[in-house]
């Protein structure tokens, strides 16, 4: 572990050029540049907000930002996870030419993502002041379920990766898995319609808990349940730990395979 982290403050730099290169790719060619990541969470929220407003809107308060908070996390997990999938992949021939941490490719990936989705928070706050919602200085502790979202994130796009190599066909079957974990987060419906026997297949998906610790914290104004926040923590810690394993496992033999 030591070594571990020695190798990363040797390679600190490198990361830190991987991630600007990933943020820069993004938005190359862009008008408006990085202020697509504000744009798009605000032009979704328009759109969901139009199409389920009239099924949904007297059953949640605060429709928009509802939908915003949902459509944020979905779109982090989402876009983060298939970036770091590609990334072994994508950079074969740099890893069997010269010797890199090759964790630090999909870790550069997340944290890409993770820096676009920290800019798209702020429109998040505009709507929120918008539509009238109270501010609270518990709206400040949604640090805490964005860490557990990373974690969950890192553990996830590390397995993806490794998998990837070996069976490249996972980008398609993880597009349908995409498509069952967006409709099984409750992004634009209450979770209150789901019938108690499903509820357990809402409840192991990874973006459930965020979510609604992200509303709890913004709408409510309120601090979520102690049971919540820890076992959010312990599920974020035992994905990461899993994919840190299997990925740590598995690296020695990448290039045998790109």
């Amino acid at each position: 572990m030591k070594n571990n982290v020695k190798n990363f403050i040797k390679y600190k730099d490198l990361f830190i050029e991987l991630i600007k290169k990933d943020i820069k790719l993004k938005y190359r060619n862009s008008i408006l540049g990085i202020f697509w990541s504000m744009l798009n969470p605000l032009l979704m929220m328009v759109v969901l907000t139009i199409v389920f407003s009239n099924l949904f809107d007297k059953n949640i308060e605060n429709f928009p930002v509802y939908v915003m908070i949902g459509r944020l996390v979905y779109q982090f997990f989402s876009e983060s996870t298939n970036f770091a999938m590609d990334s072994i992949v994508t950079n074969g021939q740099l890893l069997k030419k010269i010797y890199v941490p090759k964790y630090l490719f999909p870790l550069s990936r997340i944290c890409s993502s993770f820096f676009n989705t920290l800019v798209a928070i702020i429109p998040v706050f505009l709507v929120m002041i918008v539509t009238g919602v109270n501010f609270h200085w518990t709206n400040l502790l949604v640090v805490y379920p964005l860490f557990c979202l990373l974690l969950i994130s890192v553990g996830v796009g590390l397995l993806l990766s490794t998998i990837n190599v070996y069976f490249r066909d996972i980008k398609h079957l993880y597009s349908v898995i995409l498509t069952l974990i967006m409709y099984l987060t409750p992004i634009f419906y209450p979770a209150e319609i789901i019938p108690d026997k499903y509820m357990v297949l809402i409840e192991i998906n990874p973006l459930f808990n965020v979510v609604s610790m992200f509303r709890t914290m913004l709408l409510d104004g309120a601090i979520p349940s102690v049971v919540l926040m820890f076992f959010t923590f312990i599920y974020a810690i035992l994905l990461s730990l899993i994919g840190l394993f299997v990925f740590y496992k598995n690296q020695h033999r990448f290039v045998f395979h790109l």
